[in-house]
């Protein structure tokens, strides 16, 4: 069942007070022009470098093991161009939820519908991959904009954020599912829907397969794409999304279905997801979510923390 925030009188309580004063201030600056709201963006992601000290440790450690042979310098290099990707974020995620058509549309760039259109006119559903990459609320946005779908998510803890993200996120697409409705999502994929899942986070040890992810060879990999893939009418279609250069906006490609998938091998098939993550990731590697603890999870729960 889908569940739909509704605004409440509960909301204007006076202990809601600071958040809303927060809120009133993004939309405020919102009206800025949209080079000037990614310049401050640098900057609160350079304030985020020097104040979240564990998660500049987790974003150094993960490059550290999926790029063993990049020369430091480099490397250090990457994680301060992250962190300012990081912080063009935090306004990409208000300007998805509430810029205008007007606005948003010019910045969204969109290939390869017709990968998507053939499955449709097949009467088929589509299981849309994409990672966590920083430009992710913008990206839907652009998805939506060309070919509006349904997105799988974690609901938020705060019931006045969860308003904002429900009804922000469906602005330009169809509705959310949350994380654990896998009866729904599978329901919404036999009904011919697009459906978004993100397959690239570690999510424990149960229902994963231990795959290579980069230089890590043993990476707690989800098996959910291949249980979506396989209990539904539908197809697997992966994507390729990135912000452009020199304030032009965000580009999605929609590549096209894997072939014979799932194939019935489990650790075939996910590590077929890794490498077509991979190939995303290295097109620009400062737009990926680092700081994510993406190896927590070992083989042997006896292994010794990689962090």
């Amino acid at each position: 069942m889908v569940h739909v925030p509704r605004f409440t009188i509960g909301f204007l309580h006076p202990k809601h007070w600071p958040l809303w004063c927060g809120l009133g201030l993004m939309w405020l600056l919102l009206w800025l022009p949209y080079p000037v709201l990614m310049k401050m963006g640098e900057g609160v992601g350079w304030l985020l470098m020097k104040t979240m000290k564990s998660r500049v440790k987790v974003t150094r450690r993960n490059l550290e093991l999926c790029f063993p042979d990049m020369p430091e310098a480099e490397r250090e290099a990457l994680v301060k161009q992250n962190f300012k990707e990081t912080g063009k974020a935090a306004f990409e995620t208000f300007i998805g939820w509430w810029w205008p058509d007007w606005r948003a549309r010019p910045l969204c760039h969109f290939t390869g519908k017709e990968h998507i259109q053939a499955i449709l006119d097949q009467g088929k559903g589509v299981l849309l991959l994409s990672g966590h990459f920083l430009s992710l609320e913008m990206i839907a946005r652009t998805f939506g904009f060309h070919c509006p779908a349904v997105g799988f998510y974690r609901p938020n803890d705060n019931e006045i954020m969860e308003y904002f993200q429900y009804h922000g996120r469906v602005r330009s697409n169809r509705y959310l599912i949350g994380k654990r409705d896998v009866r729904t999502m599978i329901k919404a994929l036999n009904e011919k829907e697009v459906c978004f899942y993100l397959p690239d986070q570690d999510y424990g040890r149960n229902k994963a397969e231990f795959v290579p992810f980069f230089a890590v060879k043993e990476t707690a990999t989800t098996t959910g794409t291949l249980l979506f893939a396989g209990s539904a009418n539908c197809e697997t279609v992966p994507i390729h999304c990135y912000r452009l250069p020199g304030y032009q906006g965000y580009r999605v490609d929609a590549l096209p279905a894997f072939d014979h998938f799932p194939s019935g091998d489990a650790k075939a098939d996910v590590t077929r997801v890794n490498q077509w993550l991979e190939q995303g990731i290295l097109a620009h590697p400062e737009q990926y979510m680092w700081l994510h603890r993406r190896f927590k999870t070992r083989p042997n729960p006896d292994d010794p923390s990689l962090y």
